[in-house]
């Protein structure tokens, strides 16, 4: 089905500009879909904050993942972005989805029958760290494993502290490149050996990849560094 033929009931959009270092600005939009009587509105307005904690939480993400993460300084180490849209849908299945290079979907579904050990907002503001990661992180153009691309957007809710309970141990998985937060713990020991490792392996996938891009910043094939790591932790799974 198109995003043209479903229906819209648009409570609001508002729109709330970020000066970064006085050079940049992004303009954060967001847009509430799902009918305002849905369980997911009425949570996303009265429990998480609605549009006006969005538009701040976004702010502070966003120079989050510009200053500690990628420890990108200058307008020309970022990816090019003017606006980033949120969208709150009424859909099932997966909690949120980036498309479009700078377009976020939130599940109205997921916030409504969400009942985990974290608060609703607190597991919002997780998911956004996680899905504005994709907006901004270089990709090879195209070429970068998708796991890799998902491990670095769970390292940012690593890094930002937004991690859940149920979030990988150290050392836990079966492959370096399982993704999410396996591949996110993975990332992390890399970063222990090389301080700001993610940043300058993002740097490298500005235009492409390969794999020997760890090697290029560790000395070690991942392969050699997977088994270091295992090793690291004997007895996790």
């Amino acid at each position: 089905m198109s995003m043209a033929s479903l229906p819209i009931f648009l409570c609001a959009l508002l729109i709330f500009s970020l000066s970064f270092h006085g050079i940049l600005a992004v303009k954060y939009v967001v847009i509430v879909e799902a009918p305002p009587n849905h369980g997911g509105t009425v949570k996303f307005n009265t429990i998480i904050g609605g549009i006006p904690y969005t538009q701040q939480i976004m702010g502070q993400i966003n120079t989050f993942i510009w200053s500690t993460l990628f420890q990108q300084n200058t307008p020309a180490d970022r990816k090019p972005v003017d606006t980033i849209q949120i969208f709150i849908k009424d859909f099932k299945g997966a909690e949120g989805i980036t498309w479009g290079g700078d377009r976020i979907n939130v599940s109205a579904v997921y916030l409504r029958d969400y009942d985990g050990p974290m608060a609703t907002k607190w597991e919002y503001t997780s998911l956004l760290y996680h899905e504005m990661t994709h907006v901004f992180q270089w990709n090879g153009e195209g070429k970068a494993p998708v796991m890799l691309t998902e491990g670095i957007a769970d390292y940012t809710i690593l890094k930002a502290n937004y991690f859940p309970p149920a979030f990988a141990k150290p050392g836990s998985g079966d492959k370096w490149d399982k993704g999410y937060d396996f591949t996110a713990r993975f990332l992390e020991y890399c970063d222990g050996l090389v301080p700001g490792f993610v940043a300058k392996l993002n740097k490298m996938m500005r235009k492409t990849y390969d794999v020997s891009f760890f090697k290029n910043l560790t000395g070690k094939p991942v392969e050699q560094l997977w088994k270091d790591y295992k090793a690291k932790h004997p007895g996790v799974k």
